[in-house]
């Protein structure tokens, strides 16, 4: 299969490491010296596994080495229109378009640029940093869930489970994109935003008493947004997250992904968390005064950094 990863960073390197290394063409597409590196030395992933270095074709225009059979959008929610935009055209006759990104509104900016039945969505379930260019640091788990978007088991979406299976990066083949999104936001909008907001890792902001509740407020919120949004998901799955973490051999060293965009200075993902969280409720008419309170702090923080003050 020719795969395409749309946003080489840390999720996306690591992912198409492991595709490439299962015997998957891929093509990494890339940009500043993430993308020199990649071209003149290769990849480097330093794995709590095993560690892996290979060559890698990268490119900065994903239109170079069209068609795909796959293409994986590992970019930031908030480039998501931008590369889309340079993804016309690109697809093989029985192509898909994959988001593995986070939020759960990528979808359908997708499905605006592209006709519906070429979209699938995703989670991305890892823990990995982009430590320098060309260069990842793999910290946890590194499965991807995902689905189509009407709930169907189809011969499309057999087939990319059993690249991932080989690859040893899937995690679930869903009937129900919608809850499984919901689930994974439920784990962003509050580890993603505390650790941001304070500059913690995961297991710094859960063994604080009350860092531990304010995640569990804003996981308990996120929820109650996604069972009116329709989303199957249960308030038990609070509880059993957040012990999951804390038995997590390697929970001290996590930084969530917004907490590594701030440290380097690149743009906060808070609209497609704790926004979309927001979004939702408002359209229901729900209160959710931890996920509000965190989201304009996150915007604030966004303002003065860009501000320069």
């Amino acid at each position: 299969m020719k795969i395409l990863i749309m946003g080489a960073g840390a999720v996306g390197a690591y992912y198409g490491a492991q595709l490439q290394r299962s015997g998957e063409e891929v093509v990494f597409c890339a940009r500043g010296d993430n993308l020199r590196v990649m071209r003149e030395k290769g990849l480097e992933i330093n794995s709590f596994k095993s560690d892996l270095k290979l060559g890698v074709k990268a490119t900065g225009n994903p239109r170079e080495f069209a068609p795909y059979d796959l293409v994986l959008f590992a970019v930031k929610s908030y480039d998501t229109e931008s590369a889309a935009r340079q993804l016309e055209g690109c697809l093989a006759r029985d192509g898909v378009f994959m988001t593995i990104q986070n939020g759960v509104e990528n979808e359908e900016v997708l499905c605006r640029f592209f006709p519906r039945g070429v979209v699938m969505g995703g989670n991305s379930r890892v823990g990995a940093e982009l430590i320098a260019p060309g260069k990842v640091l793999h910290t946890a788990l590194g499965e991807i869930e995902f689905g189509e978007l009407d709930g169907r088991i189809t011969p499309r979406a057999e087939r990319i489970a059993e690249v991932f299976r080989r690859a040893g990066i899937l995690g679930e083949l869903t009937t129900d994109l919608q809850t499984i999104r919901w689930y994974k936001l439920m784990g962003n909008n509050s580890t993603n935003s505390v650790s941001a907001l304070s500059h913690t890792t995961l297991g710094q902001m859960i063994e604080d008493p009350d860092g531990f509740n304010l995640v569990r407020t804003l996981m308990l919120e996120t929820l109650a947004v996604g069972r009116a949004e329709g989303a199957k998901v249960s308030d038990d799955r609070v509880d059993a997250q957040l012990a999951m973490i804390r038995k997590s051999l390697n929970a001290a060293a996590i930084k969530t992904s917004t907490l590594q965009d701030l440290e380097k200075g690149k743009p906060l993902e808070y609209e497609a968390i704790s926004g979309a969280v927001v979004r939702a409720a408002r359209r229901h008419n729900m209160k959710v005064p931890a996920t509000e309170t965190v989201y304009t702090l996150l915007k604030l923080l966004e303002k003065t950094r860009k501000s320069g003050s």
